[in-house]
Parts: C-alpha cells; structure tokens; sequence
C-alpha cells in the first residue's frame, strides 16, 4: 500500500509533538535542577520541590532557533512566607534566575 502525502504529514506533525514533549520534560527537569541548586546556595527552601512554565516561545541564537521557557517557581526564607521567583532557559541552557532578592556577592 502506496504512502500519501497527508500520511507523511500526519507521521511528521506526530512525531513533531513527540519530540516537543520530551523536549518540555527534559528541560523542566534541568529547569528543576537549576532552582534546587540556587535556593541551596541562598539558603531558600524551594516549595512544592517544582517549576511551573508561564510562557514558551522562539528565541533565534548563533546556533539556530531555540524554544525559550519562562518557569515559575515558589520559594521560602528560613520557612517565612511565599515568594515568586523566575527562571528562563533558551534551549536547554539557563539565560535567567531571579529570586527578587538583592544580589550577593557569592551569586557572581
């Protein structure tokens, strides 16, 4: 049985989605590891130990485009509130933390 153009479309949108769901798992758990590790180095408390993605898009870099993914996360100071921070990764590489805390010097 002969392939039709709308097969291999169809094939070519599914395993697009595919990729883009291990793509967004993949970066969440680096996104994850990211926060875990700056709340550590400020002694914060990450809450519900999990980023939220507020916003995806497309960000043209040197070596191509790349998906960029806004995560949200919620942290703690020595147990005392709720804060927002955020975190930005271009692809898989961090382009942005921020705890909206004034910066320390070991942060650099």
């Amino acid at each position: 049985m002969p392939v039709s153009g709308q097969d291999l479309i169809a094939i070519g949108v599914v395993a697009g989605l595919v990729w883009l769901w291990l793509d967004s798992l993949r970066a969440r758990e680096i996104a994850l590891g990211i926060c875990q590790a700056a709340c550590d180095r400020r002694d914060l408390q990450l809450l519900d130990q999990t980023v939220a993605v507020r916003r995806i898009g497309v960000r043209p870099t040197r070596a191509g485009l790349r998906l960029r993914r806004v995560y949200r996360f919620d942290y703690s100071e020595e147990g005392i509130g709720r804060h927002t921070g955020h975190l930005v990764l271009v692809g898989l590489n961090l382009e942005e933390i921020s705890f909206g805390l004034p910066a320390r010097a070991d942060d650099a």
